[in-house]
């Protein structure tokens, strides 16, 4: 039965996993800003954004996002690192000839991962979300554009029974054209409302039709009523319309939840790039166990050019996962492959590299 209580060597390799993650995750984030800043100066200077707004309402929050979506880069560097350089000093053969097995060897990078994972979970599903409001805030404010655009052909069920159909929607002024509105008990419509347009009113907070007319069905008998303008309650919002994906990665997990159950019910076509968002949610803290296992695999045995090797192999393949996980991501949204599939999918493909790496290293 392997032995679970951690010694002194645990303590070491947890202790140069997370700093050696501190350091490269520190390093390469300073690297990213300066190339941003340089990217977004002439914004900033042009609209004279004032340094706190830049420092403390982009920057802070443009951190944890980012570096969250390349923590695989910042694991596999760390472990491949620091791991290649006990290799070379002949410290792993040591280990392994004290009577330590190669799966003991593999606690504390575990347990050094499963503290990432965890801080992976809680940022992705938490802690990002509001940073993100105020990141996308200033973007929207200060470096792209506000433009309106025109959404055509949307139909939703807004409530059981009850959907919504507009021909255009403009955005900029939040109104839209060639409005119905049908109520259906079980499969039978019993109300339908037309309009040429439909208005939305901020300081009422309702929605007003115009030049409109209403069927009533009741039984067999049909009553019809018109009118040039109706305040009426819409179980829709002029955000509904906007469909920015973007907007779901201001919502913390369990809001993206009930979105995601209010949106199927409307009939959404975007359903699939939602459940995107809130499988990957899951699936990437897990990734963190996997590319951890493929790094210490790889980097515990010697090669021929020592550690850049290793580094090159290690860097190759993160970029790889990176690169699998948006294209499955495109699909997914796309409606080509399934969600959950989409983003397990690049999991289960390292998850197999990772297997065949670690079965072979002892060896």
């Amino acid at each position: 039965m392997m032995n679970l209580k951690l010694k002194t060597i645990d303590l070491y390799i947890i202790k140069k996993f997370l700093g050696t993650f501190s350091f490269a995750l520190i390093m390469i984030m300073a690297v990213v800003i300066v190339f941003d800043v340089a990217e977004k100066v002439d914004d900033f200077m042009e609209k004279e954004v004032g340094w706190y707004e830049i420092v403390f309402v982009y920057y802070m929050n443009f951190i944890p996002y980012f570096a969250n979506f390349f923590s695989p880069l910042f694991v596999f560097i760390s472990v491949i690192f620091f791991t290649s350089k006990l290799t070379s000093d002949s410290e792993i053969v040591a280990i392994l000839t004290s009577g330590v097995s190669y799966r003991r060897l593999m606690l504390p990078y575990f347990i050094s991962a499963f503290f990432l994972a965890v801080g992976s979970f809680f940022l992705t599903g938490y802690i990002i979300p509001e940073a993100n409001k105020k990141r996308i805030g200033f973007e929207l404010e200060y470096i792209y554009n506000k433009q309106g655009f025109y959404d055509r052909n949307v139909h939703k069920q807004i409530e059981p029974g009850v959907f919504a159909y507009i021909e255009s929607y403009d955005n900029s002024r939040d109104i839209g054209h060639r409005f119905s509105l049908e109520k259906f008990h079980g499969k039978k419509l019993v109300s339908k409302l037309v309009a040429d347009r439909v208005l939305w009113d901020s300081t009422k907070q309702k929605w007003s039709v115009r030049n409109y007319y209403i069927r009533d069905y009741i039984g067999s008998n049909e009553k019809i009523s018109s009118g040039n303008s109706l305040d009426t309650l819409i179980n829709l919002n002029p955000e509904d319309f906007k469909r920015a994906l973007k907007s779901i990665e201001t919502l913390n997990s369990k809001e993206l939840g009930v979105f995601i159950e209010t949106q199927r019910m409307r009939g959404d076509e975007k359903i699939e790039a939602y459940k995107v968002e809130e499988y990957r949610r899951m699936a990437f803290p897990f990734s963190t166990f996997i590319l951890t296992l493929i790094g210490v695999s790889l980097s515990t045995q010697k090669r021929r050019g020592g550690t850049g090797i290793n580094i090159g192999i290690g860097l190759t393949l993160s970029f790889l996962y990176i690169l699998f996980m948006q294209i499955f991501t495109e699909l997914a949204k796309a409606n080509t492959i399934p969600s959950l599939l989409a983003v397990w999918l690049p999991n289960l493909m390292f998850l197999t590299i990772g297997g065949f790496l670690y079965y072979i290293a002892p060896k």
